[in-house]
This record gives C-alpha cells, structure tokens and sequence, in this order.
C-alpha cells in the first residue's frame, strides 16, 4: 500500500516505518524538516515538506491509500507554561486540520485515516473509563478532544477513519520508562506521587501493532490504546524494582513533581484506570498484556 504519516521521526514513528517498509508498503514522510527527517531515515524515502500551505504540496498525496498523524509536539517535555500549551495544542489540532484540508482536494479519495489520540481525553481523573466516557474538563482533555474533531468531516466523505486513545508507552529507548527507570539505577528508585494513580500502559511493540492491525482490518472509530491490564504506580515501580533487582521504596513527593512541571505534573500525578474491550472485541491480540513481561522484554538483557 502506499502510506504517507506526519511525527515519522518520533519514537513511535519510527518503529512504524520500519515495520511498514519489511511489509513492502511504500511510505511517504510528511516533515517540517527534510534534512533533519533525512537523517534519521537512510532509505530513499519520499520526503514531503508539509510547513508550508498545503496547496503547494497536497498533490503529492494523490493515490495514498492510508495517512498516519502521528505529529504533535512531546507533552511532558518541560514545565509547562502558554508557550508550551500553545505548541501543545497548535502541533495537533492546526497540523491535523491543514492534513485534512489537504485530503479533502484530493481528487483520489485515501481509504483510511489513522490518527494518535491519547487517554489524556479522560481528565485526570482516577476512575475506570471507556472509549464511551465522557471527556474531561482539564487543558490536556480540551486538546485531545479538538484534536479528534479535527479530523472528523474525513467521514462525511466516506473515509474510514481511526482514533486511537494512546496511553503510556513504554519503550526502552525513548518515552517515559528511560526517565522512570533511572532513579533504581542509582537505588533511589520508588513510586510518584501517592502511588495510588492508574497507569494505563502499552508496550510499544502492541501499539505499533495495533496501527497494522486497522491498516489491514476494516475497523472504524475510537479505540483506547492500552493494555488489558492497568495498574496502580505503586505495582509499577515495585514490579520495575523486582526485574532490574533494586529498592523501590523512594518515593517521589508529589510537590517535585509539580515544581519540575507545574500544571502538567497532573498527567503523572493522576491516572485514569483504562479499559481496551474495544479492540479486543475486533480481534486484536497483544503479545504483551502483563506489566511483568512487558518490562522483562525490554529491561532485561
């Protein structure tokens, strides 16, 4: 098939490319930076520069199957200020809105659209939710949800399209779990917080899956991206403790937090208990549904 996606460069990004290129699907990289998108990518891509207005690079979308939105700016990386809230907010719900201007000139309509959402949809809230639940009332809660919308006129023009609800990624080289893990190296490890917020997790291996299994499966909708089986950041630290063999009894106050992130420590802070029935009723299977060998897959060598 051919597949163009925005955020290629990114952790998830990556692994996508790679595993859509071993399946022999021809992948376009939409990138504000060619050069910078070029280094990380040593294949021949084709590379389209989207920064600029769409109609002077929408035409190169002509007879794309599937489009990937993947881009957005990284939640957590610093305090967060009305600086960081507007990259925040513009990097998803302005990109996802000039992308799908662009489609809609198409001449060759795509089959599919398949856009990154995230649980942050929810609130921060410490309740059990499905993809049926309403939306929270907090800044994050309010991007994701216009984020969403966004994309939404793709179906009144009969294109399949696919949100899914992302929760905390854990992956060796990049996302949260580097950063959560370095205090046990140092055997200053413990839970965040009161310990008592969900985690609503994925092993990035089943979220990269998961974009190949609506590419390859007429599935439609919203679906929560997270594994069958959420846990309290307490049971995280101490089964992070157990497999790299370290304490896990310093915990981290609250008010840390909250001085490195100011209002975006309540992503960490607070955690809502998410449920996956969804795509699992579609037929999806994870290869990694438990915490313990999630982490063993990528911690141990």
């Amino acid at each position: 098939m051919k597949i163009a996606i925005t955020g290629a460069t990114g952790l998830i990004g990556k692994k996508i490319v790679s595993k859509l290129v071993e399946r022999k699907d021809e992948v376009i990289i939409l990138t504000t930076s060619v050069q910078r998108a070029k280094s990380v990518f040593k294949n021949n891509y084709k590379f389209i520069d989207w920064s600029n207005d769409f109609n002077q690079w929408y035409s190169q979308l002509e007879n794309v199957d599937v489009v990937l939105n993947l881009a957005g700016e990284n939640v957590i990386a610093r305090r967060w200020n009305e600086e960081h809230k507007n990259k925040i907010y513009k990097s998803r719900i302005d990109n996802t809105k000039k992308l799908v201007s662009a489609i809609s000139l198409l001449n060759n309509k795509l089959k599919l659209f398949i856009s990154a959402s995230a649980i942050g949809y929810y609130g921060n809230i410490n309740s059990e939710v499905d993809e049926t639940s309403n939306a929270g009332s907090d800044f994050l809660a309010q991007v994701v949800k216009d984020w969403e919308n966004a994309s939404l006129k793709l179906e009144d023009e009969n294109i399949r399209r696919v949100i899914f609800r992302i929760g905390i990624v854990l992956d060796k080289n990049g996302g949260a779990l580097p950063k959560l893990i370095l205090p046990f190296k140092f055997f200053v490890g413990g839970s965040i917080g009161s310990g008592k917020q969900w985690f609503s997790w994925i092993h990035v291996d089943d979220l990269v899956n998961m974009f190949l299994f609506a590419i390859d499966n007429n599935i439609n909708g919203v679906f929560n991206a997270t594994s069958p089986n959420p846990v309290k950041m307490k049971e995280f630290s101490k089964t992070i403790g157990k497999i790299l063999n370290r304490p896990s009894f310093l915990d981290v106050p609250s008010f840390i937090i909250k001085l490195a992130l100011g209002e975006g420590a309540e992503t960490i802070l607070n955690g809502a208990k998410v449920k996956c029935e969804k795509i699992l009723n579609e037929g999806f299977k994870f290869q990694y549904e438990k915490l313990d060998d999630a982490l063993k897959s990528l911690l141990k060598k």
